[in-house]
């Protein structure tokens, strides 16, 4: 059985909860196992998420990138680049912002480069946005457009009432196309 870690940061618990959404569409492919790990705890154990064939990566847009404490994940990584152990795994990404832009593309492909830097498969979103086939936007998979990887839009509301039904969807949508992807490698 392959397995996935969800590594995540959440400030205000909207990440969070988008990352619950990844994790379950993840489980829905019974050949992966999935973990929610946050990145703190993720910048404290990395040698042991050596045993992970892929990550789904999740930070807020803070300031037009990823936040602080996944920041610090990222360089905390740099113990796996000298040991070359996540060469050949898999990665993917996702955020989430208060605002429709939040010039969150920059936080996705932060997220890309860690990958690349570290010689990994990176998978994009590979979800249409849905809209365009006469889906209500709210409903819309992808209804952002994203490419490189999941993003959302979050209200200022309590996590559970934050996000409409299409960004939910993508989040679940998204894990399970990554652990497809995963179990079939």
């Amino acid at each position: 059985m392959k397995k996935i870690a969800v590594i995540y940061h959440s400030g205000y618990g909207h990440t969070a909860h988008f990352a619950k959404h990844v994790a379950e569409g993840a489980s829905q492919t019974k050949l992966v196992s999935v973990d929610l790990i946050t990145s703190d705890e993720a910048s404290k154990k990395i040698d042991s998420l050596t045993a992970y064939d892929g990550f789904i990566w999740g930070s807020p847009t803070y300031m037009g990138n990823v936040s602080g404490p996944f920041k610090t994940f990222m360089d905390a990584t740099s113990a796996a680049w000298m040991k070359g152990s996540w060469k050949n795994k898999w990665g993917a990404g996702f955020t989430v912002s208060g605002s429709p832009s939040g010039d969150k593309q920059s936080t996705l492909i932060s997220m890309a480069i860690l990958a690349a830097q570290q010689g990994m498969f990176w998978m994009p979103l590979g979800i249409n946005n849905e809209s365009y086939s006469g889906v209500k936007p709210e409903d819309a998979a992808n209804r952002l457009g994203s490419s490189l990887g999941a993003m959302a839009t979050a209200s200022n509301e309590a996590a559970e009432t934050a996000f409409v039904a299409g960004d939910l969807k993508t989040a679940k949508l998204f894990g399970a196309r990554f652990a497809e992807v995963v179990a079939s490698h």
